[in-house]
Parts: C-alpha cells; structure tokens; sequence
C-alpha cells in the first residue's frame, strides 16, 4: 500500500542550499499569505510569501506539497493529521515526534478566517500534542530531535514585523491601559507554539550544551527582533522565554546582554519607537538582582550608558515602572553608585513636561531610600536647587510631590543631618508657596514643612529666613534700580527723538528759505 502511494507522488529535486543548511533533501513549500519570514521569501515582484523547507517525503509527514498559483497563494491539497502518541510503539514515537513537528512546520494564513478551516485545526491539535509530548518527555532529545524542533519554531515564530510602536500612541493625559492593543490574528497557532518552546527550554530532558548549537546567537537575536512585535500577548512570552534561556544557556549571558544594549542603545539615540522595552527591562531587572558583588565594572558601564539615558525618550511612561525597579536595584547592590545616579537624574531632569517630572520624582524617593549620608552629601546641593523649583512649579502634582519627600522618613532624617546646607536653598521655595500657591493642597504641605525645620531649629530658620528676606530686599532695590534706568533711557530717547525732528525742521527751513 506504501510503495502504490509513493509511485503516484510527485518527485522534486532538492536546492543545495537547503540541503547545506538542513542536512537532507527538502522542497520548499509556501507558508500563508501576507505572514512574512526571515527563512526565506521570493523577490521582488515574484511571489512574497515565505518558504519553508520541509522533507521531501511528504507522505511520511501526513501531507502533500502545496500548488502554487501564479498569484502568490497557495492551497494545500492534502493535510493530514497524524496517528496519536499513544496508538504507536514507544520505539516509534521520537520518529512520530518529528513528522509532527515537520507537519506544522506549514504556516497558513490568518488574514482570511475562512481559509484551510480543517487544515488549521488538524495543525492546531498536532502543536497541543507536541507540548504534550514535550512536557512529559522521559529521556534526553537528541541531536535530530534539537534540529527538528528549532526548525519548527523558527518557521512558525521568525516573521518580519510592522509595528504601529505604542510610544507613538502616547498623548499627555491619556490612559494608555484603555487603549486596545493589536493582536496578531494567528494567535490561535502561535500561543501553542511559544508555549512549546517554553516548555521545551525548561524541561529537563533538554540538554544546554547539546541544545546550544541550534539555540544559538542567530536564534536569540531573531527571538529578540519579536520584542517589537503589537501583540502584548506574543511580548510576554518572549519575556519569559528569553529569562528561561538567559538561565539554562549560560555561554549565551554575555551575548544576551549585549544585543539587549543594542537595541536599547537603537531606542535611545535613533528610532524612540519600540513595543518591547518594558518586557527587556523586565527581564534585566531579575538579571542585575542576581548580579554578584562586587559588581563588574561592565554591569556599572550598563548603568552609565543605557539605564540612565533611557529617561531621556518621550515615552518614557510605557517603561518607568521596569526602569526604576532596575536603577533601585543597582543602588541596593552598591549604594556608592547613589551619587552618579542622581545626577544622571539631574542631566535628564524634564523642563516643560509636568507627568514626566513626576514620575522623575517618584524615582527620586527610591533611589534617595537605598542612599547613605555620604553619597546623599556629594550630591545634595544640585539636588535641592532640582527639588526646590519643583516645590515652587505651578503644576500642583509636582510640587505636591516633591513635599511628599517629607513624609519618607529616611530622607527626611539625611535632610535633617544636613539642615544647614538644605534650609538656606529650600527655604526660598517655601516662603514663596507659603505666600501665594493658588493651590490649597500645596500651601498646607508647605506650611508643615516649614513647621518641620522651625521645630527642629528656630535658630537656623530664623537666620536663613532673614537672609532670605535680605535678599529679597536687595532683589526689590535691583528692580527698582532696573526699572529707573529704564525710565530715563526711555527719557533720554525720546528727548533725542525730539531733537532730530528739531534738527531736521530747521533745515528744511533753511534750504527753504536759500531758495526762495
């Protein structure tokens, strides 16, 4: 019955490149209508659906080659599902684990709901029953099997994206979490996709050294490029399937940082456009709390160079949250990286945009509890100048929350050791608040700051009042003194004004007369 089939099949010679890049003899067949690939796509003005090398054997695999229409589309003549795990040998099921894994190697097309209904179901249960097979595997996948599944996933997940980037999306006011976000309409096959690969990373039988030749640096930056992808859905298992790599593959550590920093450092200085960086920022974030100490001075450069810049872009409220944790977390590690910290705070510091400054603000009181008193010292004079023009904003939110500082209790006590220096610089701030905020909210919390330092030393608040109000005095008589140079250089204008009109009259009068 198996040779009668065979005879009927068409026979199809293989292209050496994927016989070089696959170890055996395949024939290309299309994958689904506009899903892009990076495993190989037709030029330009020839057909723009992807390819995908599958063997050539296609009864074995339960289906045969697809028939190209001049078109571009494709229609599979016969997809077949395979017989279940359970109704073969146990001898036979890795033969039967990689015809299955080569049978959903075909991508079909999710655009046109209609299309393949019985073919996309046939594929969707064979994927729930590679997961199966992979989480209650018993023994160790062997070279074969690696290959096979790295090839699957590829096929299914490497797409090229186009991205409509949420940063882009973001207005000053808008609830950005009511937004519907864009879903990737072949979800239904690529949620059990990124779920076998999950499961596949994790599972014991899984071997790292064996596995590393097909995982390799190729894979993970094209599992990085998905980080971009619309779908929240699709970005959070990527930010559990690159950790779950990140700690079984430890050869690729260096190298997952690195392209990280890539495309931070791509984010930051030339698109500000990307889907992904809250999900990497995430992940970074459980990576720099299992740092060692002493810390490495290339994890400090990493501080320096990419973390710290990042409050630089407009979007920065789609990532804050993850980049906060990640700056806090470096500063617990090693609190004498408090001072560089806060002044590459200070360097990024928003001028005109009040939310921004905000969440600056709430960083700030992070940071400021991991730092000690001689980091605080070296940086709390640019500091405060920082903090007592946010006291002193007229958006009520930000004033409002730079007093709550006050409320943290150890700032407030690293404020009290250094009184001396502080009140002379905030206490301008306060008194002008005290006078006059149109915001009632703002006024008390300044009145029971200055309570604060009143209470605390009547002396130094007396002084530092004085001298502020000395300087306020001598600011009124500079004003004044402006205001009366003006005065007479106006004066002094118009009467020279008048003069030249004088001058001029006089003459024409004279020319007037010589002629007459």
């Amino acid at each position: 019955m198996l040779k009668q089939i065979l005879s009927k099949l068409p026979r199809k010679s293989s292209k050496t490149g994927d016989h070089r890049e696959h170890g055996g003899h395949y024939s290309s067949v299309s994958g689904g209508g506009s899903r892009n690939s990076d495993l190989g796509t037709g030029k330009s003005g020839d057909l723009s659906i992807p390819s995908f090398a599958v063997p050539d054997s296609t009864v074995d695999v339960g289906w045969e080659a697809a028939n190209l229409k001049p078109n571009g589309s494709h229609v599979v003549s016969s997809y077949e599902a395979l017989p279940a795990f359970k109704d073969v040998p146990a001898s036979e099921r890795q033969n039967l684990f990689i015809k299955k894994l080569n049978l959903c190697c075909v991508v079909f097309d999710f655009t046109d709901p209609t299309k393949n209904l019985k073919e996309k179901e046939i594929k969707r249960q064979t994927l729930l029953e590679l997961v199966e097979y992979v989480t209650s595997a018993n023994g160790k996948f062997s070279d074969a099997v690696l290959q096979e599944i790295v090839k699957t996933v590829s096929a299914n997940l490497f797409r090229s994206l186009n991205p409509q980037p949420r940063e882009n999306k973001v207005v000053e006011g808008l609830d950005l979490e009511e937004e519907e976000p864009s879903m990737d309409p072949a979800w239904p096959h690529l949620q059990i996709v990124f779920e076998f690969l999950l499961r596949f990373i994790a599972s014991p039988e899984t071997n790292a050294k064996l596995a590393k030749r097909y995982v390799d640096q190729s894979f993970i930056t094209k599992l990085l490029d998905l980080f971009d992808s619309e779908d929240p859905r699709e970005r959070e298992y990527l930010k559990t399937i690159l950790h779950r790599i990140y700690g079984k593959f430890m050869v690729h550590r260096p190298f997952i940082r690195k392209a990280i920093n890539n495309v931070f450092f791509r984010f930051i200085f030339e698109t500000e456009k990307h889907n992904g960086i809250a999900e990497l920022l995430e992940i970074l974030g459980s990576i720099i709390n299992g740092f060692a100490l002493p810390l490495k001075e290339e994890h400090k450069v990493f501080l320096f160079r990419v973390l710290i810049p990042l409050h630089k872009p407009k979007c920065l409220a789609m990532y804050h949250q993850q980049l906060s944790y990640c700056i806090t977390q470096f500063v617990e590690k090693d609190c004498k990286l408090a001072d560089t910290v806060i002044r590459g705070l200070l360097k990024y510091w928003p001028i005109t945009n009040s939310s921004k400054e905000v969440m600056f603000l709430n960083e700030l009181e992070e940071v400021l509890e991991a730092t000690q008193p001689p980091e605080f010292q070296c940086c709390m004079v640019p500091l405060f100048h920082q903090i007592a023009r946010c006291l002193n904003s007229l958006h009520f939110q930000v004033a409002e929350r730079a007093l709550f500082l006050w409320n943290n209790n150890h700032i407030e006590n690293l404020i009290i050791q250094n009184r001396k220096v502080i009140l002379p610089i905030i206490i301008p701030a306060l008194e002008k608040n005290a006078r006059n905020h149109w915001n009632q909210a703002v006024h008390s919390l300044t009145l029971n700051v200055r309570k604060i330092f009143y209470d605390l030393d009547p002396e130094l608040f007396r002084e530092c009042l004085l001298k502020f109000q000395e300087d306020e005095s001598k600011e009124d008589e500079t004003k004044a003194k402006q205001q009366t140079t003006w005065k007479c250089l106006e004066e002094l204008a118009g009467k020279k004004d008048f003069s030249s009109e004088d001058t001029t009259e006089t003459r024409k009068s004279i020319g007037n007369g010589s002629s007459g």
